[in-house]
């Protein structure tokens, strides 16, 4: 399935082609642009990317993981990146080490071509295939993420490839594509740990494909075995560290209470009123130990008092904001910010519009493990932050659909041309 050996050597040439120009427009931007895309600064590290770049530096320099805790070591975020990066560093030294690490994100979303392609032509046919790796050559924030030092290109490239390992397990009922399985929930993990439930899809799955319970019990443990293996370095390196057991890190309150935030705003006055331990300076402060019971408090007001705006915002609000609004940073040349959101807008819709179209006139069970990864990575944020950043990487995923609108239309338009083609040329011979 995942083979190129069975595609026509004109299409075969297409899809090489798009991943090259990928590849050396993506390569072009991230050199020409350097450190335009930093988000903080370097000097003063004020944002995430800069301090990535910062403990990548510490790692390298005194073993240590650290993040917003000077040279000590920190539970606050999961390493992947920063091992990525400190690996680059210690190649190519600290400036030369970011560029690789850029250029190495080129190379990613260059891969991901050749994943689309796989992916779509499974889910629908070798045209809605073609045409969604053409969408994702053209999507311009892609080159933005290229040239970003964050975790969302990587945490993309591992998202497609756990796609296709689930297809590839689900038909193939082997116990070594379980383990990539397992292995790649892992790896995605190491960038953001919301990953690991990913593996409950598989009920859905294995149900739709009538697997035996043995085997869901021999396949799941399988999942797991990998995940475990690939997750002991990182739990003993807090056992040994900080003598406790952690399982990802000790931040993941705030998130919760963040999320609780409606585009941005404090809760309404008569929160306060009722929760005079709170004030609209100190909610948001202090320690991770108590944001989720602060953020369950807001919740539980929210929702008493301000029932369907909080419903909304927890549902339709949220999606909104993952998906409505581009994850465009730093604008690239020629495309500005403000034109890229309504073209975000556009690509969404239409990709709504091919997903009612395709579960409607095409088989349901090809395109359940796409469907069943947008709901899953669109679920696990509706309790918690949401905003473009975290969204973007579930765009690809999206935009199969509108790939497959954009094909049914223009099958419609040859049939009909055909067809009237056909007409002409039997009332010509009747005449």
């Amino acid at each position: 399935m995942f083979t190129l050996s069975d595609v026509s050597v004109p299409m075969r040439r297409t899809v090489h082609i798009i991943a090259a120009v990928v590849l050396l427009v993506s390569a072009i931007i991230v050199l020409a642009y350097g450190n335009y895309f930093l988000l903080g600064d370097i000097a003063k590290p004020n944002n995430d990317d800069v301090k990535y770049i910062r403990s990548a530096k510490v790692l390298l320099e005194q073993s240590t993981l650290s993040y917003n805790s000077g040279t000590n070591p920190t539970l606050f975020i999961m390493p992947g990146i920063v091992l990525i990066l400190s690996g680059f560093m210690w190649i190519f030294g600290h400036d030369g080490g970011v560029i690789a690490f850029r250029l190495f994100q080129c190379l990613q979303q260059a891969m991901s071509i050749y994943l689309v392609f796989f992916i779509v032509r499974y889910m629908f046919n070798q045209r809605a295939a073609i045409i969604a790796c053409f969408l994702s050559a053209l999507y311009w924030p892609d080159y933005f993420s290229s040239g970003e030092i964050l975790t969302e290109t990587s945490f993309k490239t591992i998202l497609l490839l756990l796609v296709a390992a689930t297809i590839t397990a689900v038909q193939r009922k082997r116990w070594g594509w379980y383990a990539a399985v397992g292995a790649l929930v892992a790896a995605a993990a190491y960038f953001k740990p919301h990953a690991s439930l990913y593996p409950a899809v598989f009920f859905i799955l294995w149900w739709k494909n009538k697997y035996s319970f043995k085997q869901m019990v021999q396949f799941g443990l399988a999942i797991a075995a990998a995940y475990v293996v690939l997750l002991l370095p990182w739990w003993i390196r807090n056992m040994i560290t900080f003598d406790r057991f952690v399982l990802f890190t000790n931040s993941a309150g705030s998130p919760f209470l963040l999320g609780t935030r409606i585009l941005g705003q404090l809760p309404p006055p008569g929160f306060f009123a009722q929760h005079p331990e709170y004030t609209g300076a100190t909610l948001f402060k202090g320690s991770d130990s108590t944001a989720i019971q602060k953020g369950l408090d807001v919740i539980k007001y929210g929702f008493t008092h301000q029932p369907f705006k909080y419903s909304y915002w927890f549902t339709l609000g949220k999606m909104a904001e993952l998906y409505l609004n581009p994850y465009y940073w730093r604008p690239v040349w020629p495309i500005g910010r403000e034109t890229m959101k309504y073209l975000q807008q556009l690509i969404v819709y239409a990709s709504i519009a091919g997903l009612v179209w395709a579960m409607i006139r095409r088989p349901l069970a090809r395109q359940l493990p796409v469907l069943l990864t947008l709901l899953y990575f669109t679920a696990i944020y509706l309790p918690f932050v949401a905003f473009s950043r975290y969204g973007y990487p579930n765009v690809v995923l999206l935009t199969f659909f509108a790939a497959f609108l954009i094909e049914r239309g223009y099958s419609f338009v040859i049939d009909r041309k055909q067809g009237a083609t056909r007409t002409h040329e039997r009332e010509g011979a009747a005449s």
